[in-house]
């Protein structure tokens, strides 16, 4: 379900054309431990989540990437010979993923986050090759063809944004070799910066489409929130009080990314993604070595205030006063999961007071959630999925702008005013998503 405009803003992928020898011989060789290397690289860097569309089909493509322009498909990246990657060489393989050059010199789109995976080791590289060789199995599976119409198929123009702003592969290896003062921090890094590629939805992106920066060095603004992906605004993961991660400790966020839950939040949109396929299956210490880094990730935002409590509109509803509309509808929707004092039921029902994806400048995560619902998947170490309803089929525009105007403004919160023209917007853009989901009983 990932679409392109999510990848050029979330998340974890590996789109390209790749292919590896085929697989009709015997081997020679016992390749197990670089077999299960390889899955980790691949899980860490969440290939899956773009190239299995079908989950019966594991790695053979076709997941849509609806641009503007057209929409792509994600490619089969089995080791099928004629439908997959089965003829690549390891030289084909590594030039895609640090590179974004395919087969025969033909340049990748963007999507594939080579810029990332450039500093990516020799090592995990080399695993990730024998996985996708011996450790997947061939499918003989074509994906739909891209939709792109001519002349904006071309693929020169790629070979252009590269050049000018993809960093050579021994420049991003030797800026990944930066000090860090601990090898804790250092493998932390490695994970965000390389295969885990989180600054391609974290970080804000100029109107040529390159990341704004690409590791933590580079300025104030690598990790510092991206623009809308399907709706969805990834957050800041800096150490900004009020937006950004400023107030989760190391704990929480690394039962965020093993549960996609903590006391702070739960996960949505193509985060969820991002950690069922992807970060529930790193090692404790590969998650606390990631947390450890982000804590080091100063506030991007110099003069944002500290979030303080404030509990006037909670006494107000408690005492049974509605101070506005979009309190009523909060009060007849919202307040049995996420309480009145908005401290919600964590890690089950998030809170809402304080909670940073609610201060964001950008309202689009609250106003989709509300109008879509959203679902926290299970996870080895979390197996209850949890589930809030959608209410675009009950509400009106004007009652989700004023709801999310009252979870804006309330319990200390300092978020913009949501206009009923907002909402008509992402409702437009979500009808379909919004009828199928009609019938939910928990409506």
């Amino acid at each position: 379900m990932k679409r392109l405009s999510f990848l050029l803003a979330t998340g974890f992928t590996l789109i390209g054309t790749f292919a590896v020898p085929p697989m009709g011989h015997a081997q020679t060789t016992d390749h197990r431990g670089l077999i299960d290397q390889g899955r980790y690289v691949a899980e860490a860097a969440d290939c899956s989540a773009c190239h299995t569309h079908d989950p019966s089909a594991p790695y053979a493509g076709g997941n849509p990437f609806v641009l503007p322009i057209g929409t792509l498909y994600a490619p089969n990246i089995t080791p099928d010979a004629q439908h997959g990657i089965g003829t690549y060489t390891e030289a084909d393989f590594t030039r895609a993923l640090r590179k974004g050059i395919g087969r025969n010199g033909k340049p990748l789109y963007p999507a594939m986050p080579f810029p990332s995976y450039a500093r990516m080791t020799d090592a995990d590289i080399h695993a990730l090759w024998i996985y996708f060789r011996e450790g997947v199995a061939p499918l003989a599976k074509a994906p739909p063809a891209n939709t792109i119409p001519w002349p904006l198929s071309m693929r020169w123009p790629m070979t252009l944004w590269r050049w000018a702003f993809a960093p050579t592969p021994k420049a991003a290896m030797a800026n990944a070799n930066r000090s860090f003062g601990s090898a804790e921090i250092a493998r932390g890094a490695y994970l965000v910066e390389g295969p885990g590629h989180c600054g391609a939805c974290h970080t804000p992106r100029a109107l040529t489409m390159q990341e704004k920066s690409l590791s933590s060095d580079q300025g104030s603004t690598y990790l510092a929130g991206g623009g809308a992906v399907d709706g969805w605004t990834p957050v800041n993961l800096r150490q900004d009080d009020r937006t950004g991660l400023g107030r989760w400790s190391e704990e929480d966020i690394v039962a965020f990314l093993a549960t996609g839950r903590n006391q702070h939040g739960s996960a949505f949109g193509g985060m969820s993604e991002a950690i069922v396929h992807g970060t529930q299956h790193l090692s404790d210490a590969d998650l606390h070595a990631i947390a450890r880094y982000l804590k080091t990730e100063l506030p991007a935002r110099k003069k944002e205030t500290p979030w303080q409590a404030d509990m006037t509109v909670a006494n107000a509803l408690h005492e049974g006063h509605l101070p506005d509309h979009g309190a009523q509808v909060y009060v007849d929707r919202c307040a049995a999961c996420h309480r009145t004092d908005g401290h919600g039921y964590a890690p089950a029902f998030p809170p809402l007071a304080g909670n940073p994806t609610l201060m964001d400048k950008d309202p689009g995560s609250l106003i989709l959630i509300v109008l879509r619902g959203a679902s926290v998947p299970a996870t080895a170490k979390a197996q209850s999925s949890l589930t809030m309803p959608g209410f675009g089929h009950v509400l009106t525009d004007q009652d989700i702008a004023d709801v999310v105007t009252f979870i804006r403004h309330s319990w200390g919160n300092t978020g913009s005013a949501v206009t009923a023209d907002d909402v008509r917007s992402f409702r437009a853009h979500n009808a379909e998503w919004i009828r199928n989901t009609a019938s939910n009983p928990l409506n």
